[in-house]
Order: structure tokens, then sequence, then C-alpha cells
């Protein structure tokens, strides 16, 4: 636009009346979202920078991710949407469009005192919680808080004692008999009949501490995948991490397992009393006429669960086992 000269002052100016703001080039934004429903359903089965591996219609396929998902928008587990190539031709690359909606999910955060929450697993059954039994000894209070996510995420618990050659499983199994917790345990050359059945079918995590046997479990397991496995440190007593991200493979009799990398931490801070306490429900009854603000401890004067303790309607080591996982979200 022109600036109009007034005669009388002989000052440039502006006409007012023609002048317009500069006009928007982008698009308007529209509330109609693209509709995904008729795309093919693949699994995610591993993240490697930024490439998703996925399972469709029975084979393997690389994926990126849509922008709009987010950072951490797609985890393993996941079932996703594809468009592009799904050919899983070499060379070949789809686009994951959409997340479904997931049926469980298993949660971590790095410590206590981080706010922020980590899937580190999507639609799961069952959690593996794997344990030496020596080499390195168990640690009580790793398994308590796993057990806790596990009841947080929705998914069922087993223990899977490992190294069962070099100790005795008896003072692990009679710990979490009163949580009704399936034990399961392995030795060099082992039957494994038992842990296959428990696997069968199913979507299992296989979750523990660096150097308990998890890669050596899964090779036997599945022959022909050969994880690598690690040695445990004779000073530390700690073992090596030998799977740096997580990984679900096929069970020759159906079924998946995720190995997950070993941890040496498990934060719980996103995990409330309440959430503990709803997967005892045969305890949680108890609680309706506690006191406001009881956190159902020992300490806590006036707790349903003591009452009900006292009348002899809940066993004392199921009541010390709840305590005790309690605890074990800031121990």
């Amino acid at each position: 636009m022109s600036p109009r000269r007034l005669a009388s002052s002989g000052v440039d100016t502006f006409d007012e009346d023609g002048y317009e703001r500069p006009r928007r080039r982008t698009r308007p934004r529209t509330k109609n979202r693209p509709d995904y429903s008729g795309l093919p359903v693949g699994t995610v089965l591993s993240i490697d920078r930024g490439r998703y591996r996925c399972r469709v219609e029975g084979q393997d396929v690389t994926a990126a991710k849509a922008r709009g998902l987010g950072r951490k928008g797609v985890i393993v587990g996941d079932r996703v949407r594809l468009d592009g190539d799904i050919s899983g031709d070499e060379g070949s690359l789809a686009r994951i469009a959409e997340t479904m909606r997931r049926r469980t999910v298993l949660r971590r955060t790095a410590d206590d005192t981080d706010p922020y929450e980590r899937p580190v697993v999507a639609n799961a059954d069952q959690i593996l919680i794997v344990t030496a039994l020596a080499d390195p000894p168990p640690r009580i209070g790793m398994i308590d808080r796993i057990l806790v996510a596990s009841y947080e995420a929705g998914t069922d618990p087993v223990l899977c004692l490992t190294k069962a050659d070099l100790a005795s499983p008896r003072e692990l199994t009679e710990l979490y008999s009163p949580l009704g917790v399936p034990v399961v345990t392995s030795s060099p050359g082992a039957d494994l009949g038992p842990i296959r059945e428990r696997l069968a079918g199913l979507t299992t995590v296989l979750v523990g501490h660096s150097g308990v046997g998890k890669s050596t479990l899964i090779n036997a397991l599945i022959p022909g995948v050969d994880r690598r496995t690690g040695q445990v440190n004779e000073v530390t007593g700690r073992g090596r991490h030998t799977s740096t991200s997580a990984q679900a493979l096929e069970l020759p009799d159906g079924g998946w397992v995720i190995d997950t990398p070993g941890v040496r931490s498990f934060g719980l801070s996103h995990v409330s009393s309440d959430h503990v306490l709803s997967a005892f429900p045969d305890l949680e009854a108890f609680t309706v006429d506690c006191p406001r603000g009881c956190r159902h401890t020992a300490e806590d004067p006036q707790c349903g669960l003591d009452e009900a303790l006292r009348a002899g309607r809940i066993p004392a080591l199921r009541l010390a086992s709840f305590r005790r996982l309690d605890a074990a979200r800031t121990r």
C-alpha cells in the first residue's frame, strides 16, 4: 500500500480505511482427524535408533514413527497401525500412524525422587521376576518393588529363581507363598517344562537386575536366539548389562517373551499405597471404615486391617506381606 500525501502538510501518511494486517499463509486448523482404522495392525518388537521393528501379518517390517506421536509415544509391545510400505523388503520403510489403546503398561521411574514415570513395555500378560538364588544373592527389596510395579501395571507376577544348583529355593518360596505368587526354578541342564507351561500362549516380560541369568534362560527357551550373557563381578557382586533395550522374542510353542535390560534400581514414585492395596482385594474390604488418613501400617491406630487380624478374618502372613510390599515403595 502506498502512502498518501496530505497537500496541506506535505507529510506522507497511510490511508487507514484501506489498511489490513497481513493475512496468515498457513492453512486453518481442522477438527477432522485422519481415520486410520483401515490400516494394518502390527506389534512393536524392538526399537533401535528411531527405527521400530514390527510384526505385521506374520512378517517383520521396519517403520518410523509419525512426529505427532511424541518422543516416547511408542514402546515395545504396543499395537500400532501402519501405513506406507509394509512389504518388509530390504530398504523399505513403513510409518507408525497411530498407537492403539494399551491393555497393560509396565512403568518405572529412575528412582524414588524422580517424578517422571517411564513406560517400559505395553500389553504384557505377566511379569517374570527373575532372581538368582546365589551369585549374585537375591535382593528381596528389588523383588518386592517389581511385584508392586507388576500389580500397578495390571499384570500377573511370576517369580523365577535361577541357579537353583547353588542354593535352595525354599526360603524365598515360603516368603512369597502368602502372596499367591507362583514360583518356578531353573538350573543348568534342568527340565524347563514348568517354565514353558507358564509362558505358553502369553506375552511375558522378563525383569531382574543384571547377572541373574535372564539371557541364559532365554537362550534355553528359544534355541538359536543367542542372547549375550555376562559374568558377575567378583568384587561388587553385580552383573554386567548384556541387554541394552527391550526386545520381544517369539517362543517355539507359542507366546512371546520380552527381554529387558538389567536394572539396578526400580523407582516407584508413580505408585500410591492405594495401588498396592488394590492388588489385595481380600484385605481392601477391611479398610472401608479406617480413620481418615490411615496409611494401613502397623503404627496407624484403629486400622481396619489390624482389627480384622485380631478377629481372625485375615492371615497374619498375608497382612505382613502386604505391609512389606507397601513399605518397599519408599525404601
